[in-house]
Order: structure tokens, then C-alpha cells, then sequence
């Protein structure tokens, strides 16, 4: 199963969208139908792909839906590790909300399940990707695989796939910058 958290396009979705709301910075890229669209031809195979999402013309509605949507996945990402129940609970409501139903699909000689919406609308299909993604994560490595950045500048948001478990940062970036931070301290005190 853990492989199955490494492929997962849905878990890789979830976080993205979560962070195009960058809190300590103020900014938001997800303000307009067009960035709309972007993040979904960047995500081609979450939001029902080309079937649902791309393939009609989205409105100032599906913005607005989507835009709750990435509170709620940002919320789940934030708060598993504090507590997994509230966050699970996010996650069901969100399901039940975009009327999530789980498929067994098979293709190339492999079978597999995911889980998508029976509406049309966009944001329901997002939702059933990226929150079931998240599912299958804590089902899978736990709660605490869910984080925020432990950057003192950065609330991006992560899930660590990693074996040991150990992520605390969003990029290397933002683990290096902490380390030469923490480097200048004991060095400075000196």
C-alpha cells in the first residue's frame, strides 16, 4: 500500500492546492477562473482529468468551490498530526460532500481503486481525488505524515512518503535555510 501512496497524483494535488495559499507571505494563486484552470492543467489527472474539469468551461462558481475545497485540504493537512479524529473528520464531511464513490478500474494488467464523484462539478471531483489521497496516507503511514513547514517563515503545507517518517520541511530549501540558521546561533553565541 505504501507504494501506492508514493504514485498517488491525488496526494501531490491535495498539497499543491493547499499551497497556493502561501499565509505568511499574504499571496493567493487561486484568485481568478484562469489560475483556476492552470492548477488543473498542471493536475491533468485529478479533478476528473480531462473528462470533467478540462473539458467544460469553468465558471466563477467552481473558483469559489474550489477555494472551500483548499481550506478544507489545507485544514487536514494542518491539523492531522495535532489531531488525526478532526482531521478525519474533515475529510469524511468533504467526501460525503462531493458524493465520493469508490471504482475498481483495471488497465495495462493492473488493477487498482480511486475514487471519484458522480456530479459534474469540478470542485467534487477535486475533492474526491485529493481527500481520499489524503485517506489513503494516514490510513496507510498515519496521522502525522500530514504537516505544516517547520520552517519559521514558511506554512507551506507536506505529506512525508519518506520510509523513516522524519520530514519536517516543505523543500531542502527550507531545511537548509534552517539549518544555517541554527549553525549562525550556536556560532554567534560563541
Amino acid at each position: 500500500m505504501l507504494e501506492a501512496c508514493h504514485i498517488s497524483s491525488g496526494v501531490e494535488a491535495a498539497v499543491d492546492l493547499a499551497n497556493t495559499w502561501k499565509p505568511v507571505k499574504g499571496e493567493d494563486t487561486l484568485e481568478t477562473v484562469e489560475q483556476l484552470q492552470e492548477f488543473l492543467a498542471d493536475h491533468p489527472s485529478v479533478g476528473g482529468g480531462s473528462r470533467t474539469c478540462a473539458s467544460r468551461r469553468l465558471t466563477r462558481a467552481d473558483l469559489t468551490e474550489v477555494r472551500a475545497l483548499r481550506e478544507t485540504v489545507r485544514r487536514v493537512l494542518e491539523e492531522s498530526s495535532i489531531d488525526a479524529v478532526a482531521a478525519a473528520a474533515l475529510i469524511n464531511d468533504g467526501l460525503r460532500r462531493s458524493h465520493a464513490t469508490p471504482v475498481l478500474r483495471h488497465e495495462d494488467g493492473r488493477w487498482w481503486t480511486e475514487v471519484t464523484s458522480d456530479t459534474d462539478r469540478c470542485a467534487a471531483h477535486l475533492a474526491a481525488t485529493t481527500l481520499s489521497a489524503l485517506a489513503r496516507v494516514i490510513a496507510t503511514l498515519g496521522p502525522t505524515r500530514l504537516g505544516v513547514c517547520a520552517g519559521p517563515r514558511c506554512r507551506a503545507t507536506y505529506v512525508d512518503l519518506s520510509r523513516n517518517g522524519s520530514k519536517q520541511y516543505c523543500t531542502r530549501t527550507c531545511a537548509h535555510r534552517a539549518s544555517v540558521a541554527a549553525y549562525r546561533s550556536r556560532h554567534s553565541t560563541s
